[in-house]
């Protein structure tokens, strides 16, 4: 029995499938975990998503930015962009079945010392911590009023956190640090304009991942949604969002012995589209 973790796919289900091949997956005994994004921009997200769902207990995968995006269009509380491909999924017959299970994924994954999470985590949370702020925003988005919580959810503020936040608040910064943080202070202010290399950086601002005094460097973390970063492996973590949508690649990493595997992909989007 081996765990992979996957990056993301975005629609890219064609060379999930080839991906599949090169470790030759068994569902049987092995497990899958996808750093989330199953969706949008790529040319099949409605096959992505019935594979992965279709997988049931063997595969886990975690709430990206893209996937509330799908969510929160589907509840008409979000427009379409430009680039979105997002229609089969909307036209589906099985659209409410599949809308439901994406609702029921989780925003953080923690399995011995790996904690799976599409963006990344605030350098005050321990991975406690960060489980306990994952599952109020999993209480939200599960129950009968997800659609008000998705109705706040966005916007970038407040953009710092603290322990007084409550309400919409504590949790739109939780799925912003969770979903789509690149940039952070030390002191946990997100940045969220700067999606390039870490040298980029804005002044005072680190990738969250180097953010000094980490307090949750005592697993390593999984991760996708930065493009531009691309993949990066050490003790601490592993970051896995290889482009495949740009043209790049689509990466799996096996847990156990930290092996990688990776297909190239034909490219769905042109930069700066």
């Amino acid at each position: 029995m081996s765990t992979y973790a996957i990056g993301d796919v975005q629609g890219c289900v064609d060379a999930l499938e080839r991906l599949l091949d090169t470790f030759s997956f068994d569902r049987s005994l092995d497990r899958l975990w996808f750093v989330g994004d199953l969706v949008n921009r790529g040319p099949d997200s409605l096959a992505t998503l019935r594979l992965v769902k279709g997988l049931g207990e063997g595969a886990v995968t975690v709430l990206g930015n893209h996937d509330f995006h799908l969510l929160t269009v589907s509840a008409g509380l979000a427009k379409k962009h430009r680039s979105d491909t997002l229609d089969q999924v909307l036209a589906a017959p099985d659209c409410e079945e599949l809308l439901a299970w994406l609702r029921h994924r989780p925003m953080l994954h923690v399995e011995g010392t790996f904690a799976m999470v599409h963006a990344g985590l605030l350098p005050q949370w321990s991975v406690a911590t960060a489980r306990t702020l994952a599952g109020e925003v999993e209480t939200a988005l599960r129950g009968a009023n997800w659609r008000e919580f998705l109705a706040k959810l966005y916007g970038d503020t407040p953009d710092s956190w603290s322990e007084d936040l409550r309400g919409a608040d504590r949790l739109r910064v939780t799925v912003n640090a969770m979903a789509r943080m690149r940039f952070c202070t030390a002191e946990g202010k997100i940045e969220f304009r700067t999606k390039g290399e870490t040298a980029k950086a804005p002044s005072g601002f680190f990738p969250w991942f180097d953010a000094p005094g980490r307090a949750n460097r005592d697993h390593t973390l999984v991760c996708g949604h930065w493009s531009t970063l691309g993949l990066k492996l050490r003790p601490d973590l592993i970051a896995l969002d290889t482009g495949c949508v740009w043209g790049g690649r689509l990466s799996a990493v096996r847990l156990e012995d930290r092996k990688l595997f990776q297909v190239p992909c034909k490219q769905c989007l042109t930069p700066g589209k």
